[in-house]
């Protein structure tokens, strides 16, 4: 088992490149963006290794460097290792863009040092075989990305946005503190996979359930204390993608990670069902009125946890561990690529939609879409899947429908008919074929989902009515959007329905008290 140990030399050379970093914090720092970007390479190249020794040895636990339960010690199985790969690819590829990004800023060497050192607890973070081990990588993170988001002090809004992540990520350390407490105490021992095969179900594992899924809701930006997650863009773009595409992830990393004890409290289960569903739809109504573009793709990220977060309460572990993957690629692009597309939208002269679908559209495309999405699933797709599983793909259809209202408007170009059709058929089996690849992959890893009972099954209703309307409305959004009603919820929309306003209240009343 000692071969396990290789996946720490990912962190250390990281670390390794940080402190030389340290040495060289100014505007000219010599070849410290290079041996940064070499090492987050080379981490890469390690995460592939473990990768490979996963698939040639199988998921095992390395022995602990300390004593008493408290050190070091790696777990590799498919959940740390897909998250390897993906932080430390992430990681080489921010690296490499930051290196031309702040070319010649000041403190250019403080910020690459920072950069590769939160980069280095995410990696310790993930490949955690013990409570211990990742409750502090989990508080490293926090401190590390902080001096990442206070990279321009001189600014207020930097300052305030940093100070209400300070404020939520204390809440999500003392959180999973707690959790951490709970289960050591309920099973006798730190290593997790020990905890994961032999956690039982009692009042212990009820409370640390609880206080994991808390630390998860602080940790995702989750309503209604997500303002900071759009507060923090006065920091260099680089530090949003690492934020966006890697760090924002711990929490769901940890509810996949504890699917297991999670499992055993369903109420819990329930509540981030709700919450998350609710967030997400939330996040995705806001983000269609913000004019930034980095807001707006924070917003999207809100919403994206979000539906991870749902996906880990309907039990749908191997398809929320997907959607980190999925989620990630995408906003590490997106905001890496931000500022071409503010230059194509600006080249745009008749921005909108090129045709505006009637009611009887609107309908049409989501009968089209579901019947895709039934003849496609008959074929390849609903044998053996449970039925979170299949009312989430048609929740999922439902924004490939909106799609399919455009192609199909009366005065819409045929070719776009085509086209909206046709990739709604990609979409279709493509969401068949990676739960197929994920679930195979995580088999014997993360529990199978149970059948839904009762309660599972008024959330499933709950959940497939909500986004369905949400879609309707968005589809139909030209035929009303006229209506003096619908300027006001835009306004309020705009503004996050004034849940982070209240926030910031109360955080500045909170404070004075403090101070007084």
């Amino acid at each position: 088992m000692v071969y396990l140990f290789l996946s720490l030399l990912s962190p250390l050379v990281l670390l390794m490149a940080a402190i030389h970093a340290a040495r060289q914090p100014g505007r000219r720092p010599g070849r410290v963006p290079a041996l940064a970007e070499a090492a987050a390479f080379f981490a890469f190249v390690i995460a592939v290794g473990a990768a490979v020794l996963l698939v040639v040895n199988g998921p095992g636990t390395s022995p602990l460097i300390g004593l008493f339960g408290i050190g070091l010690s790696v777990r590799l199985d498919v959940v740390s290792t897909v998250m390897l790969v993906l932080v430390s690819f992430i990681g080489w590829i921010v690296l490499r863009y930051s290196k031309t990004y702040m070319d010649g800023e000041a403190r250019q060497g403080r910020f690459t040092g920072w950069m590769a050192a939160t980069l280095a607890a995410v990696l310790l973070l993930v490949m955690s075989g013990n409570l211990i081990q990742l409750f502090v990588a989990w508080t490293l993170t926090s401190l590390s990305l902080n001096q990442l988001l206070l990279f321009y002090p001189e600014r207020n809004t930097a300052r305030r946005a940093a100070r209400k992540k300070a404020l939520v990520a204390r809440l999500s350390e003392a959180t999973l503190a707690g959790a951490v407490i709970l289960l050591i105490a309920a099973t006798g021992t730190t290593d997790i996979y020990t905890i994961l095969a032999t956690v039982e179900a009692n009042w212990l594992t009820a409370f640390a359930a609880i206080l994991i899924a808390l630390a998860t809701v602080f940790a995702s930006a989750q309503f209604p204390i997500h303002g900071w997650l759009t507060e923090v863009m006065e920091a260099p773009t680089p530090v949003s993608a690492l934020l966006h595409a890697g760090v924002i992830n711990a929490g769901g990393f940890l509810l996949i990670r504890f699917a297991d004890v999670m499992l055993l409290a369903p109420g819990v289960m329930a509540l981030l069902v709700m919450l998350g569903g609710f967030t997400a739809l939330f996040g995705g109504l806001v983000m269609l009125t913000q004019p930034a573009v980095k807001t707006s793709l924070a917003w999207s990220t809100i919403a994206q946890m979000a539906f991870m977060i749902m996906q880990c309460g309907l039990a749908l572990f191997p398809l929320a561990l997907l959607h980190i993957v999925a989620h990630s690629l995408y906003k590490a692009h997106a905001f890496l690529s931000s500022g071409e597309a503010v230059r194509n939208v600006t080249a745009i002269r008749q921005p909108g939609p090129i045709a505006v679908p009637s009611a009887r559209n609107v309908l049409h495309a989501f009968s089209v879409a579901i019947v895709i999405y039934g003849l496609v699933g008959a074929i390849i797709g609903f044998d053996g899947k449970s039925i979170q599983a299949i009312v989430l793909g048609v929740i999922l259809i439902f924004g490939v429908a909106y799609l399919l209202a455009q192609g199909f408007a009366d005065a819409a170009p045929r070719a776009l008919m085509r086209h909206t059709i046709a990739y709604s058929l990609v979409t279709s089996v493509s969401y068949f074929a990676l739960q197929v690849i994920a679930q195979s992959l995580t088999a014997g890893t993360l529990p199978p989902t149970p059948t839904p009972g009762p309660l599972e099954w008024a959330l499933i209703i709950l959940a497939l009515a909500s986004f369905g309307l949400v879609a309707v409305a968005q589809s139909t959004f030209p035929l009303w959007a006229s209506h003096p009603a619908a300027a006001g919820l835009r306004v309020h929309l705009t503004n996050g329905l004034y849940a982070n306003a209240i926030f910031d209240k109360l955080l500045d009343g909170w404070s004075k008290r403090s101070t007084a």
